[in-house]
């Protein structure tokens, strides 16, 4: 599995001090919490893994060339998420 990382993704990890290692973790022993099925050109999927701190990593699957794209990762908001990060919360 490569993992690429998409130059948002970079900047964004950048300024909010989260690091591949986190990134990689998170994608391969997370939990998926919502699939995007149907974005081109490839499916995303946001995923989630809790350990000192919650971390939300969105990425794309190219199953065909065995990549993972990372699109972006952030701490999530505690007033956007449900208490376990898992649900969106409804404004």
């Amino acid at each position: 599995m490569t993992f690429i990382y998409r130059e948002h993704a970079i900047q964004r990890m950048f300024e909010r001090d989260i690091f591949e290692i986190e990134v990689e973790e998170t994608i391969k022993n997370g939990v998926i919490i919502e699939e995007y099925l149907d974005d081109k050109p490839y499916p995303s999927f946001l995923t989630l893994k809790i350990e000192d701190k919650p971390l939300h990593v969105v990425f794309a699957k190219n199953d065909e060339d065995n990549e993972i794209i990372i699109i972006t990762a952030y701490y999530p908001d505690k007033e956007k998420w449900s208490n376990d990060y898992k649900r969106r919360i409804e404004k």
